[in-house]
């Protein structure tokens, strides 16, 4: 390998090894094997260039336009000149890309989902660091001004990495680096040719071969050279104790209480885009969800809970996790006296939402998803393990809804030691400021209660704060002081404060993360968005638990527990008795002859046409032949409507009635009787088909549109996870398409009893799984009315090729009668 090659091979591992401190910031790696080929592709058209040989300007070009051209190929290959060749399309999908990519830099926690723009980004900038190391360092032979580009990028990926192996990608990025220093430096002994050695261990004066013995050393002096620098620069910032932060330092040392280095509410990952989330001008939307609630307004979901306050940041405390649950435990502190209504969600997750916590209502009882999921039972938590992250994951969730009382609220028995003794711990560091102010704004309370509910209404309402999000989120132990002297902030100030204030009452408190219930859709669905996230406290009564408060101001809503009820309207009293009719003032306007100059002025009196009008006549009215018709038209415009209902219920009724009849014929009829028609096996086929055609149409009218591509197994799994269906309803349509599988392909098709009542269980958990408006559509407006439609377009497609066909041919019999009368004539 000559000098050449190895110093540009040398170079693209240097590039490579400086880009792996970008690996933490992407939750995958297959774009750095992408970029690892193309910078491949890229260095070996310079040492393909460098042998031609070209000019060094001109092997910098070569290599740029292949550059060019690779990325084409990745990135935007729909819209390159055939496919290869970059055009004005081209450079507008690739601004489009790093326009979104940039985009979802400022959306996505680390580590982020590695979407098209990200990867533009990422490989695009890797292969044009590759170009500027391998330029400056193989094609005009200066390898130390590359560790410049070398060093930006290592610097601006660990600046935005907190993985907690900085070290490591420190080793990797220096190391690369001193291996292309070492290369540079064998290539340049090795174009001295002979260099003289001069040492006893020659074996005949004169010029040694380059390589051999002695002329080794200044290469071995390089690399003890470069070693001691290493150490040197891992060694002193970890050593002296002046320096702090040192890189073998591990990061939540470095970081600790009272350093005011910015972590202080960016305590967990969750949270550390959510002020980002909110700034965003454009509200993305990140999940989808139906519930079989009416009331939506408490349905947050929650992400995780902060449960651990240090004074200057609110973390998750580390907990043992465990395998998901069929049935989740009971709710910590629930007691059954508390009204509690259950709730079915069904969720689905954008694809570009990636999380690594599930999104859930609070409690859940019951949790239904794929993937890697592990449960956490104090939080109540569910995470992805082994990278699963939530990006396009649909799931069922059972949850209940609790609606405590003020009076069980305010009643409420002293929380157990255990719970005391974990959710009321405040740190010395904790400025005095903070107890005083909370002891001082629910001074005359009765009960624990009452001073949560002064706390909320204080931030909310009476404290004079304002919800700011372009507030720094702040850290160390006196954030919270400085809040409440500020007193503007957003969702992280406010939950955080409150639940740190609540604590130096006794009242243990935690905060979560999630979002607020969302927007609700034409559809019946409730959007979240980015713009939803939130963080609310949540504080625990003996008998109802951990229970939610809205200390924010603008944002979402306050539990109706904590609201005052305000007392009714009073009572109107008995009506008065309308006055007699005949001692009321006439309303109609006085005769034509009777108009007194003052009704003239005041321009009451009627005109000739009204007069007569109000005399009773029926000149100028409509004849009773339009008010009937006018009548008639009404009627039709009204009934429009009932149409697709009234043509839908008689289509199920037939269908199940068909399902349904004869279902044990082949045992009611001996052959050649009547019912052997009824108990063939088309017949069979025709009754089954029946029952899948009504239960895939029932699913389209409660929103699960049907999917011709999927098998009936697939479909039926597809509706019961769609629409939430459990226990009879889930085996019920699992049995229907069992039994369309037996008629389309057993060689003996079996008949199967009972499809219709199967049919009527299936319809039934869909309606049981959606809201009320979505019940009503079903039933007034359902979906699948529009097979009526299509029915009807291909009956009026069919009716005008029948028509054409028979114009053609008059006009062919048409066209020979002519000829053969001019034949004739001739």
């Amino acid at each position: 390998m000559s000098g050449s090659v190895r110093l540009a091979v040398c170079s693209a591992v240097a590039t490579l090894a400086a880009s792996c401190a970008l690996l933490p910031l992407i939750d995958t790696t297959t774009w750095m094997l992408q970029a690892a080929i193309l910078l491949t592709v890229q260095t070996a058209v310079g040492a393909l260039a460098r042998r031609v040989p070209l000019a060094g300007a001109l092997t910098v070009a070569v290599q740029a336009l292949v550059t060019l051209v690779l990325l084409t190929v990745v990135f935007a290959r729909s819209q390159a000149l055939g496919g290869l060749l970059p055009g004005p399309d081209v450079f507008r999908e690739f601004g489009q890309l790093l326009q979104e990519g940039a985009d979802d830099v400022g959306r996505y926690a680390i580590p982020a989902p590695a979407t098209a723009g990200i990867r533009l980004m990422l490989v695009g900038g890797l292969l044009a660091i590759g170009l500027i190391v391998d330029a400056v360092a193989v094609t005009w032979r200066s390898a130390a001004p590359a560790g410049l580009p070398l060093l930006a990028l290592y610097s601006i990926a660990a600046g935005l990495a907190q993985s907690g192996k900085d070290w490591l990608w420190f080793l990797v990025a220096a190391a690369g680096y001193l291996l292309l220093l070492l290369a540079e430096g064998r290539d340049r002994l090795a174009r001295w040719g002979r260099v003289f050695g001069g040492g006893a261990r020659s074996r005949s004066p004169g010029f040694l071969a380059s390589g051999a013995g002695p002329a080794l050393a200044p290469v071995r002096t390089g690399r003890r050279i470069g070693a001691l620098a290493l150490g040197i620069a891992l060694a002193v910032p970890a050593v002296l104790p002046t320096m702090e932060g040192g890189l073998l330092e591990p990061r939540d040392r470095a970081a600790g209480p009272g350093r005011g280095d910015g972590s202080g509410f960016d305590a967990v990952r969750p949270l550390v885009s959510l002020r980002d989330s909110l700034n965003q001008p454009e509200n993305r939307e990140v999940m989808r969800y139906r519930t079989s609630t009416e009331s939506t307004r408490e349905l947050y979901l929650r992400i995780v809970a902060l449960d651990r306050f240090d004074g200057a940041s609110w973390q998750p405390s580390e907990r043992r996790v465990t395998d998901v649950p069929d049935v989740l435990p009971t709710p910590t502190g629930l007691a059954p006296g508390v009204r509690t209504d259950p709730v079915n969600t069904s969720i689905a997750a954008a694809g570009s939402y990636a999380q690594n916590y599930l999104p859930l209502p609070y409690p859940s009882e019951r949790v239904r998803v794929d993937g890697r999921w592990r449960y956490e039972p104090e939080g109540r938590t569910i995470a992805g393990d082994r990278g699963q992250t939530t990006r396009g994951v649909r799931y069922q969730v059972s949850s209940l809804l609790v609606q405590p009382t003020a009076a069980q609220l305010a009643g409420a028995p002293a929380p157990r030691e255990e719970v005391l003794r974990e959710y009321t711990k405040v740190p010395g560091s904790l400025p005095e400021v903070v107890g005083a102010t909370a002891r001082k704004v629910t001074a005359g309370s009765a009960n624990a209660y009452q001073q949560a509910v002064k706390l909320q209404d204080w931030f909310a309402v009476d404290g004079g704060f304002a919800y700011d999000t372009e507030v720094a989120s702040g850290g160390g132990s006196d954030a919270i002081a400085k809040f409440l002297e500020a007193k503007r902030g957003f969702c992280i100030h406010f939950s955080f404060s409150m639940a740190a204030m609540a604590r130096t009452l006794g009242i243990p408190a935690r905060v979560a993360v999630g979002f607020t219930p969302g927007t609700p859709q034409s559809d019946g669905s409730m959007s979240v968005g980015s713009k939803d996230a939130h963080a609310w406290p949540e504080l625990y009564f003996e008998g109802v638990g951990w229970t939610r408060f809205e200390p924010t101001p603008s944002r979402g809503t306050a539990p109706d527990y904590t609201v005052a009820q305000e007392p009714s309207a009073a009572d109107p009293g008995v009506p008065a008795p309308l006055p007699d009719r005949s001692a009321a003032p006439s309303a109609r306007p006085p005769a034509a002859g009777g108009c007194t100059p003052q009704l003239r002025r005041l321009g009451e009196c009627p005109a000739a046409g009204e007069a007569s009008a109000a005399g009773g006549g029926h000149d100028g009215g409509l004849s009773p032949g339009a008010v009937a018709g006018v009548a008639v038209g009404g009627l039709a415009v009204l009934a429009l409507p009932l149409l697709a209902p009234l043509w839908r219920r008689r289509l199920r009724a037939r269908r199940l009635a068909d399902a349904g009849r004869h279902a044990d014929a082949p045992r009611a009829h001996a052959p050649g009787a009547p019912g052997e028609a009824a108990s063939s096996p088309e017949a069979a086929m025709e009754r089954t088909l029946a029952a899948w055609a009504e239960l895939t149409d029932s699913a389209w009218d409660y929103g699960v549109p049907p999917d011709d591509s999927r098998t009936p197994r697939s479909t039926a799994a597809r509706i019961v996870r769609l629409g939430g269906l459990t226990g009879a309803a889930e085996e019920s349509a699992h049995r229907v398409a069992t039994a369309v599988e037996q008629v389309l392909y057993a060689r003996r098709p079996q008949p199967t009893a009972g499809l219709a009542d199967d049919v009527e269980r299936v319809r039934a958990g869909l309606r049981a799984s959606v809201g009320r408006s979505a019940r009503v559509r079903a039933v007034v407006a359902p979906r699948s009315a529009a097979r009526l439609l299509w029915g009807f377009s291909r009956r009026r497609a069919a009716a005008g090729e029948r028509l054409r066909s028979g114009r053609l041919g008059t006009a062919w019999r048409r066209a020979g009668g002519a000829l053969r009368t001019a034949r004739d004539r001739s």
